[in-house]
C-alpha cells in the first residue's frame, strides 16, 4: 500500500484500522529517509526562538524534530504508534525537547490546549481550522503546507477532499495575519517554485 492509497482514505474509517495502514507505511523506514518540509527550510527565521510548539500529523518526526533543535519544546502528534515510538527514541537518544504522542486528530485534541507554533504538512482537515486559530496563543506562529488540486504531476492525495483549492488557505485561516504566502500554481517556468502545493505562515494578533 502506498502513501497516496493511505491519504485517500475517507475519515470516516475507524482509528484503529487507519493506524495500522500508517504503521504499514512506517514499518520499514527511518528518520533518515524524509527531508524536513520546505516550509521550514525557507521560513524557520519567523519561529520564536522559545515556547510550545505542536506538529500535527508528524509523521516519522522529522519537522518535529528540526523545531526542536530551534529551541521550541515540540509535541507531536501522529495516529501511528510506531512513528510516535521511533520519534521518542530519537528524542531521548539526542537529548532534544522533543515528546510524540499517539494521537487521533479526529478527537479534537487542539481544544484547551495552546501552543506558540502550530505545523501542519501534508494533512488537511478543513473542520480543525477554528480549533488550529483557537489553539495559537497571541503572537503565535502557524505553518501550513499542503497538496493542492491545481497540480504539474501525481503528487500528493487524488481526493479532493484533501487537496487545497486556489487561496483556501488565506481563506481558512482569514483571522491571522500573513506573514508568507506561496502557491505558484501552474504559471511560468514549472521547473522553479512550489508546485502542487500552498503554503502558509501566519501569525495570531
Amino acid at each position: 500500500m502506498t502513501m497516496k492509497d493511505i491519504q485517500n482514505i475517507a475519515s470516516h474509517v475507524p482509528a484503529s484500522e487507519t493506524r495500522e495502514r500508517w504503521n504499514q507505511i512506517y514499518q520499514d523506514k527511518s528518520l533518515g529517509d524524509y527531508s524536513i518540509a520546505s516550509i521550514l527550510r525557507s521560513h524557520d527565521y519567523l519561529l520564536p526562538k522559545s515556547g510550545q510548539a505542536v506538529d500535527l500529523a508528524c509523521g516519522m518526526g522529522q519537522n518535529a524534530i528540526h523545531l526542536a533543535r530551534k529551541g521550541l519544546k515540540t509535541v507531536a502528534w501522529d495516529i501511528s504508534d510506531k512513528a510516535i515510538h521511533a520519534i521518542n527514541q530519537y528524542a531521548k537518544s539526542h537529548g532534544l525537547p522533543l515528546r510524540g504522542e499517539v494521537m487521533d486528530l479526529l478527537q479534537a485534541p487542539l481544544r484547551d490546549r495552546h501552543f506558540d507554533v502550530i505545523l501542519v504538512t501534508h494533512y488537511l482537515d478543513r473542520g480543525m481550522a477554528p480549533d488550529i486559530i483557537g489553539a495559537l496563543n497571541p503572537g503565535g506562529i502557524l505553518m501550513y503546507q499542503t497538496f493542492t488540486r491545481e497540480k504539474t504531476c501525481e503528487a500528493g492525495p487524488n481526493n479532493p477532499d484533501f487537496l487545497l483549492m486556489p487561496n483556501e488557505l488565506l481563506h481558512l485561516f482569514a483571522p491571522l495575519r500573513v506573514l508568507a504566502y506561496e502557491e505558484n500554481s501552474d504559471y511560468g517556468d514549472l521547473s522553479r517554485g512550489l508546485r502542487n502545493e500552498a503554503m502558509l505562515v501566519a501569525a495570531k494578533p
